[in-house]
């Protein structure tokens, strides 16, 4: 893909960017994301679209727009042809492409997901099919140990075995030792960057995977961008939105860009189950979060593990009302600047519950593939004996239906309850002492 650009990409670019490239310009005076906002919604409005606003033929449109926005600080941002074609010959020279909210081949899930917090534009570098797959959003901390950065390898490797894309920031520390875990397992990777795109683009490391399609780089922000810490905490919901699970593999506590990402998914934003990494150091920011509301991660030690956990995490997503499904508004953004007349919705639109936990059902109605992930789940997981409510936690399901598969379990024979135990708790019997 490349830097070529749709008419609306153009108006919004001349309206939103910097134009790094144009640094020489100092006095455009940029409409910011939330002025972009109202300035689509007048658009939509009068069924007209951003390129609309380009050329001779603007008239009334530009008259509307002017009344909230002034003539002439329009016409200087729609005037920067100069400027951003001196911007596209640099992006061209280093493979990046641009897509706008009004392009149809922009990210659905983000779309979908963020609405009107949806960044207007997004530069990239490799495959952008890549952002339609879903995938595992890994985030964590910059400054940690090596046995941390080997955990976060690991679990992108593990991601990689199970065919699971991985989803992160490409900040140092947890971010990157994921990415390069998945990425030299031969996995595929989706970067979320806040700054400095035009450098990743260029990096050695980054050439191969990118050639090969197994990597996409992108950042809602100018690509030549420094780092600015309001840029990092606001790309965090964008990796979340695009993953269809997350997990936490240390936060500070109550500080920082982790932290912040994960308490705006567990307390409001619920597009994924939030799991945290659990144990002797998982430090005090993991275990706050879990008593937000997080879940324990059960820590799969291969891809067949892996794979049983976002099987449950499936079912229990299908089970919720997901927010892309709703009444989107600015989510209809593109079709509706195609010219078709804006559909409203007048049902009341439903609250999206978590998706922590998934309606129960009968054991006996669940498909075989289903239950065979479950019993393998489970069996690695309750080494160490956990009550109902813990199960219940661990798998995003009612407590209801983590007693009738913890049942059915122990009918089998894989599970036992312990004795005495006061709230009952259960464990894996060893293999040599089941009945055959």
């Amino acid at each position: 893909m490349t830097a070529t650009l749709t008419s609306n990409a153009q108006a919004i670019l001349l309206l939103t960017a910097p134009l790094v490239a144009g640094r020489m310009d100092s006095s455009a005076n940029l409409l910011s994301w939330g002025d972009y906002n109202r300035l689509a919604r007048i658009l939509r409005e009068r069924h007209k679209q951003p390129a609309d606003l380009l050329g001779p033929n603007a008239g009334d449109v530009m008259a509307r727009c002017a009344e909230h926005f002034g003539r002439e600080r329009l016409e200087a941002l729609l005037g920067r042809g100069f400027l951003l074609s001196q911007a596209m010959e640099r992006w061209n020279a280093r493979a990046i492409w641009i897509v706008s909210r009004a392009d149809p081949s922009y990210p659905k899930r983000l779309k979908s997901r963020l609405r009107e917090d949806a960044p207007p534009v997004l530069y990239g570098c490799g495959s952008i099919s890549l952002l339609e797959r879903g995938g595992f959003a890994v985030v964590g901390s910059r400054h940690i140990d090596d046995e941390l950065i080997r955990y976060a390898e690991n679990v992108g490797r593990v991601s990689s075995e199970a065919r699971c894309m991985i989803v992160s920031g490409g900040a140092k520390g947890i971010d990157r030792a994921a990415m390069n875990g998945a990425l030299q397992a031969g996995g595929h990777v989706a970067g979320v960057l806040a700054d400095s795109l035009e450098r990743a683009a260029l990096a050695r490391e980054n050439r191969e995977p990118l050639m090969e399609g197994r990597l996409v780089l992108f950042s809602p922000y100018d690509p030549s961008a420094g780092f600015n810490v309001g840029h990092a905490m606001q790309r965090n919901k964008l990796i979340y939105a695009l993953a269809d699970a997350a997990l936490v593999v240390t936060s500070d506590f109550e500080k920082g860009g982790t932290w912040a990402g994960a308490i705006e998914q567990v307390d409001r934003l619920r597009f994924v189950p939030v799991f945290v990494r659990i144990g002797d150091n998982a430090g005090e920011g993991n275990t706050a979060l879990l008593r937000r509301g997080a879940l324990q991660w059960p820590d799969p030690k291969n891809a067949q593990e892996l794979q049983a956990v976002f099987a449950i995490v499936s079912e229990a997503n299908a089970a919720q009302p997901r927010q892309e499904t709703l009444s989107l508004g600015v989510g209809e953004e593109a079709s509706e600047y195609e010219g078709s007349p804006v559909q409203k919705s007048h049902e009341t639109p439903v609250e999206p519950k978590p998706a922590s936990r998934v309606a129960a059902m009968d054991a006996t109605a669940l498909s075989d593939e289903l239950f065979t992930n479950v019993r393998r789940l489970l069996t690695q997981a309750l080494g160490e004996a956990r009550t109902e409510e813990e199960v219940a936690t661990l798998l995003l399901i009612t407590k209801p239906q983590a007693k009738a598969w913890l049942t059915k379990l122990v009918e089998e024979g894989v599970l036992e309850k312990v004795r005495k135990s006061k709230p009952p708790r259960f464990r894996t019997v060893p293999e040599s002492e089941r009945l055959i």
